[in-house]
């Protein structure tokens, strides 16, 4: 099976390391097209995955875009549609992996009559995008997707809530290799050597720094623990939201929490950071439509604190495999962090728990196999 891939994004985020797992298995007789150049195309270059920059300028509209907004993006969309028609004659499917993934493949889908697989990384809700990106989003999915992958029941659900088609699409949680997630002891000291961190209780939140985010949800509650509770802010700001970043460290100082915080930026070695964690945070003031973050600590062997709110509830059980809270609340998350200092013998039983259902349920291989079954009907149907 011929696949060509479609993404928006030059930058890495959750939505694009999924894509690498599933592109991998074709890589063959792939094609990733980019419409941003960046770090994105040297991932894919290094997995071996065939990867071309479709697009000679960014596209204008983001989630929250208007109609006006929209409408003026067309005129440089025209060339990148044309290209990516072109591209769609060589190959027996167009598989869109963001949503103007979806705009450009669903006309490509309609001129080169290729099927069409939209895979739903996103809660598409008016909490994260505008009407009008929402509408567009889901006419084009019901007119020419054969098929929609939403990657929780939460996606699933907030899909046909805002007027999805329910025989379209089908879930298929986002996969991992476990071996990933296996770290050297004498990495792990080293890091924590490096960064300052030994004899600290080490809370890691790793996500890009935006509002809905929480970052700042994780840095009130940290106020509310013991001196010897550090944290570690992995990433940094996308999409201009670097007025955000700057709050967090007027934030940071204050409480005059300097010393007890420290921004990373955007790091490749996650594995070895969250292992060299005590606990890791996930703090999202919106619900989630995934989580990764929170399985990846999980393969890691760390315990898990997240917001109860969208596909995090189809991860985590409370007290069995991680911790939930309420969220927005700092209090309750300052409460979760001492236990976790305190009680020692529980919280590593919660870890191991969480290792075994991650490495179970989320294998690369059992997933990449459920997407093979699903593509392979619409191929024969």
């Amino acid at each position: 099976m011929k696949i060509l891939f479609l993404d928006q994004s030059g930058k890495p985020g959750g939505a694009e390391l999924c894509l690498i797992d599933i592109a991998k298995p074709y890589c063959d007789k792939a094609l990733v097209g980019l419409f941003a150049d960046g770090p994105f195309k040297i991932l894919l270059q290094q997995n071996n995955i065939p990867v071309e920059v479709l697009a000679t300028q960014a596209i204008q509209v983001r989630k929250e875009s208007s109609l006006v907004q929209g409408l003026k993006s067309l005129g440089q969309l025209a060339p990148l549609i044309t290209k990516v028609i072109k591209k769609a004659n060589e190959y027996d499917l167009i598989y869109a992996n963001t949503q103007k993934a979806l705009v450009v493949g669903a006309l490509a889908s309609f001129f080169s009559r290729r099927p069409l697989v939209y895979h739903l990384h996103d809660i598409l809700s008016t909490e994260h995008f505008s009407q009008t990106n929402l509408r567009i989003a889901i006419n084009l999915a019901n007119r020419f997707a054969s098929l929609v992958i939403a990657n929780s029941q939460a996606s699933k659900t907030a899909f046909i809530q805002a007027g999805g088609r329910r025989d379209i699409i089908e879930v298929v949680y986002n996969g991992f290799d476990p071996k990933n997630y296996q770290t050297d002891e004498s990495d792990i000291n080293k890091l924590q050597e490096e960064l300052g961190l030994q004899g600290k209780f080490v809370v890691g939140h790793f996500s890009r720094l935006a509002p809905w985010k929480g970052q700042h949800i994780l840095i009130d509650a940290l106020a509310k623990c013991p001196q010897e509770v550090t944290a570690i802010l992995v990433g940094d700001a996308l999409f201009g939201e670097q007025d955000y970043v700057k709050q967090l460290h007027q934030q940071v100082a204050n409480l005059g929490l300097e010393n007890r915080i420290k921004f990373l930026g955007f790091r490749s070695d996650i594995p070895q950071l969250m292992a060299a964690c005590d606990l890791v945070a996930h703090t999202s003031t919106s619900p989630e439509p995934f989580g990764r973050v929170i399985v990846e600590a999980m393969l890691c062997g760390k315990p898990i604190v997240a917001a109860k709110a969208g596909g995090v509830m189809e991860l985590v059980e409370n007290g069995l495999n991680g911790f939930l809270v309420t969220p927005g609340e700092p209090q309750e998350l300052a409460q979760v962090i001492i236990t976790c200092l305190q009680e020692t013998e529980i919280t590593a039983t919660i870890a191991n728990n969480a290792r075994n259902t991650a490495s179970g349920r989320f294998d690369v291989a059992i997933i990449n196999q459920q997407i093979a079954q699903l593509l392979s009907h619409i191929m024969s149907a």
